[in-house]
């Protein structure tokens, strides 16, 4: 009976942060969109891309960008006030906070037309920033933590050593950097984020890590109130800020949870569409000509007649249920 009970206040907390993240997501929005607005914080579409890209996007030209702001402002403020955890979220949060800072640099000098091909950091400059910060949460897991194990699902933990370090550092860059490009259509990469977290909150609630599941869950109430902005046509967009804050925390998560091999089984889009670039650039430099109509995946879709909504709605379909599925892999074998 005490069990009961204490599952019941566990599931309660979640959702009240969840909730509650939601509440306050939607309730500065208003704010929020007047300063993106007032001061013109609009996406630039950088004249070195693709006519099929332009022609596709060149109307979101006048759409503000650092809609990622919302989500992890509301969940940097949760979290501080609801469910600071020196164990479970305080690593979470601080990838979310840094590499959401490094986004919001790189969006504001896009506007601004400060940087290459029209502004923004340089591509190694941020891919540097990215390793640096992963670097440090990979010491951190590994010497502090004392972390060099990961779960394989069906069989156990195996035990890896110092390959933790380099193994942290690449799921953190490459989630970061996945949801950057798939972040290219309205409503897109919030929703298939909400699902991947939703789907790491259940895995972190099953291994009795209420304050990450109740992170997990404020980041995606704050996310839901997102999308109500950010579905088609979008009122802003989430901008390097959101893409690389959330990317990377969606890594942080997975290795806090041990479920680093389940990871690209629930963030199977998102892998799917940073294998369709490196296959674009492939298919040009070797055979001299284009795979895809346009890259990433979901921009081929649309150069193909469909709507911009399908494509959107479809992929979050497929993220649905690989959310599901990727949950019911992780938690094989747990015991």
């Amino acid at each position: 009976m005490e069990e009961i009970i204490l599952d019941n206040i566990d599931i309660s907390k979640i959702f009240l942060l969840t909730f509650l993240s939601f509440i306050l997501a939607m309730a500065w929005t208003p704010f929020l969109t007047d300063i993106l607005y007032k001061f013109r914080l609009y996406k630039n579409i950088r004249a070195s891309s693709t006519p099929v890209f332009t022609s596709l996007h060149q109307e979101k030209e006048k759409t503000p960008t650092l809609g990622g702001v919302l989500v992890w402002g509301t969940v940097l403020i949760i979290t501080l006030i609801l469910n600071l955890s020196r164990s479970q979220t305080w690593l979470p949060l601080f990838a979310l906070v840094t590499t959401g800072i490094l986004g919001l640099v790189d969006d504001l000098l896009n506007i601004k037309g400060i940087g290459p091909e029209g502004g923004g950091l340089r591509a190694r400059h941020k891919l540097i920033w990215l390793i640096m910060i992963a670097a440090l949460g990979a010491w951190w897991f590994y010497y502090k933590l004392d972390w060099n194990i990961i779960h394989i699902p069906g069989w156990g933990d195996l035990q890896i050593g110092l390959w933790y370090i380099p193994l942290f550092i690449f799921v953190i860059v490459a989630c970061a950097n996945a949801v950057n490009i798939t972040d290219g259509l309205d409503g897109l990469a919030g929703g298939l984020l909400a699902l991947a977290f939703l789907a790491f909150g259940g895995i972190a609630f099953v291994e009795g890590k209420i304050g990450l599941a109740g992170f997990c869950g404020s980041i995606s109430g704050a996310l839901l109130a997102f999308l109500w902005f950010n579905i088609y046509p979008a009122r802003f967009f989430m901008g390097d800020t959101g893409s690389l804050a959330l990317g990377a925390t969606l890594g942080v998560v997975a290795m806090l949870t041990n479920s680093v091999l389940a990871l690209p089984i629930i963030a199977l889009v998102f892998v799917v569409e940073t294998l369709s670039v490196i296959l674009q650039v492939f298919w040009r430099k070797v055979f001299k000509r284009k795979l895809f109509l346009s890259a990433p995946l979901h921009h081929h879709f649309q150069a193909m007649g469909w709507p911009e909504t399908k494509v959107t709605m479809r992929f979050w379909i497929i993220g649905a249920v690989m959310a599901v599925f990727g949950f019911v892999v992780a938690i094989i074998g747990r015991g």
